[in-house]
């Protein structure tokens, strides 16, 4: 057969992520991602994105730490390379480089793709519970603020970890809400009161902070990361979709090993459509 063609759906971290390693690991395929938002307009940027282990009671621990050791070593690696610096935009300038094809389009149904794409790949996130009808998907509510206060070195994060003082590359995120099931992307006064005041407590010096932006982000929330294969079917006509979606506030903490296993399965795909190719033929 032809080269296959994969489209990643989701610009995210995790959608960003998974398109890397399946060029890395299936360099025979074409891979375009597509998503109505792509950075600096994506949950992921919402993020602070701080490696801390977050728990799935629906996924046995020794994949959840497989999937943190994976992603640990990668970031460690880039860490110590020349490229620490833009490791803010590592992926998407990565994932140009390989020639990953990017378009801005909203996918409303998985099967509009079928006739332009073999294997589909929803890394939707949030956008999952429209797209497949995942109701066991929900939202975490998480506001944040993005501030200019350069002097702030050091993260802080107190108790349970409501309250954090994260330093970036270019901005401090201050932080923030855990509003579970509310789908409200505006941001709310008094909650950006509340979370200045709060950091302030702990960072006096923040008093200072220049330029400061209020952020919401939806986290793709449930039980356990939904990650596996599915065959869609509709009038004889065959799908084959990968979810790699549901990592609610663990997506940076995770996303190389999921990204790993969600490449693996697409090649197990595209093995199966090879593979009944070639029994066509005989």
């Amino acid at each position: 057969m032809a080269a296959p063609k994969v489209a990643v759906v989701g610009a995210g971290v995790i959608g960003l992520s998974t398109a890397l390693c399946i060029v890395e690991t299936c360099p025979s395929c074409s891979v375009t991602v597509l998503s109505d938002q792509f950075s600096p307009n994506t949950t992921s940027d919402v993020a602070a994105g701080m490696l801390i282990p977050h728990t799935y009671p629906g996924t046995p621990i020794h994949v959840q730490k497989q999937w943190f050791k994976e992603t640990f070593a990668y970031l460690f690696a880039i860490s110590n390379s020349a490229e620490a610096s833009e490791a803010g935009i590592h992926l998407v300038s990565g994932l140009k480089a390989t020639g990953v094809q990017m378009y801005t389009r909203k996918v409303a149904d998985l099967w509009d793709l079928h006739s332009e794409y073999n294997v589909v790949v929803n890394c939707a996130g949030i956008g999952a519970h429209q797209l497949v009808g995942d109701e066991k998907l929900f939202p975490v509510r998480g506001q944040v603020l993005k501030v200019h206060a350069p002097w702030v070195k050091n993260f802080i994060r107190d108790g349970d970890g409501l309250t954090y003082i994260y330093p970036g590359i270019h901005r401090v995120t201050l932080g923030g809400t855990r509003e579970k099931e509310s789908w409200s992307l505006s941001p709310d006064p008094g909650t950006t009161k509340d979370i200045f005041d709060r950091c302030c407590s702990l960072e006096p010096s923040l008093r200072g902070a220049q330029d400061i932006k209020e952020k919401v982000g939806l986290r793709p929330s449930r039980q356990c990361v939904r990650l596996q294969r599915e065959v869609l079917s509709q009038g004889g006509v065959k799908l084959l979709v990968v979810h790699n979606y549901g990592h609610g506030a663990g997506g940076f903490s995770v996303h190389r090993g999921t990204a790993k296993e969600a490449a693996r399965l697409v090649g197990e795909c595209i093995a199966a459509l090879q593979g009944s190719s070639s029994r066509a033929k005989l």
